[in-house]
């Protein structure tokens, strides 16, 4: 008698905020094959809620905390199936590869599995910079239970050690579409709020910053994408981004030495009150 093979179920988790125009895309990448579809919305200001429940999907709100890391571990558990699939509403999924994910679970061949990502920056896909396919891999697809959350951004997660861990070769069709930074002013704007949260986290930690170390790091990221990474194999989206990256860790330092010799932005707003109060007592009389 012929055994029937176990069909393992996947559920794909998507955080988002003001995501309408991405959200679509993503979920008519994954509904064709998912079980089950959670979103966690940071309370979007557009139809991005009703964009999700439109598709299907199972709605959570979380606080909105100007990144979507600490969002991640409270999708995953709301999440139901034995395996996980975490996006962003910007990251679509080709058939060949869902069906490789698919095939994979249900021969239980790992706990982990490391899937190529095919970032796009300004309209056109990177495969260097240290953006490229093979060179940035991430376990996004995983067994409950074999990913550890932190609320460190950028450093969301970790893998639980003894995990099986599968890595999947790139070819056309087998990564992560991920179409990233329409402009620059887009990648500005999230640098601005994530070197906060950096510099934030790392003045908790107790580092120091110094003019030296903000250089270091600096030259260091642009010479690593551009030259190691090969960046210059990007053309111009190569270049610039070599030099934006390089530009996050001088703005991090930078915010991270404001906090450590000011106090920060609060601060410095009441010492300039201080300083305006002072001013104006230099006319002798009492100015409304």
């Amino acid at each position: 008698m012929k055994v029937e093979q176990h069909k393992a179920r996947i559920s794909v988790v998507i955080n988002t905020f003001n995501e309408e125009k991405n959200l679509p895309y993503s979920l008519r990448s994954v509904r064709p094959w998912a079980d089950e579809i959670i979103v966690v919305d940071m309370h979007s200001e557009d139809s991005t809620v009703e964009i999700a429940r439109k598709f299907g999907a199972k709605v959570f709100l979380h606080e909105r905390v100007g990144y979507a890391d600490p969002a991640r571990a409270y999708a995953v558990a709301n999440a139901t199936a034995e395996w996980i699939l975490m996006l962003d509403a910007d990251e679509v999924v080709p058939a060949p590869l869902s069906c490789h994910l698919k095939r994979i679970a249900d021969d239980d061949r790992a706990d982990i599995v490391m899937i190529p990502w095919l970032n796009y920056l300004l309209g056109a896909p990177l495969l260097h910079s240290g953006w490229g396919p093979e060179q940035d891999k991430q376990f996004r697809f995983f067994k409950r239970g074999m990913v550890e959350f932190t609320p460190k951004v950028h450093h969301v997660s970790k893998i639980v050690p003894g995990a099986r861990v599968l890595q999947l070769a790139y070819q056309p069709g087998m990564a992560v579409v991920h179409l990233n930074y329409v402009d620059a002013w887009q990648f500005i704007e999230k640098l601005n709020r994530y070197t906060t949260i950096e510099a934030q986290q790392a003045s908790e930690r107790g580092e120091q910053a110094s003019a030296w170390r903000a250089l270091y790091w600096a030259i260091r990221e642009f010479l690593s994408r551009y030259l190691l990474k090969q960046g210059y194999r990007d053309g111009w989206r190569g270049f610039y981004l070599s030099g934006l990256m390089a530009m996050y860790r001088w703005v991090t330092y930078a915010k991270l030495q404001e906090l450590k010799s000011t106090g920060g932005h609060r601060a410095t707003l009441e010492s300039y009150k201080h300083e305006a109060e002072q001013v104006i007592a230099s006319y002798g009389v009492e100015v409304p």
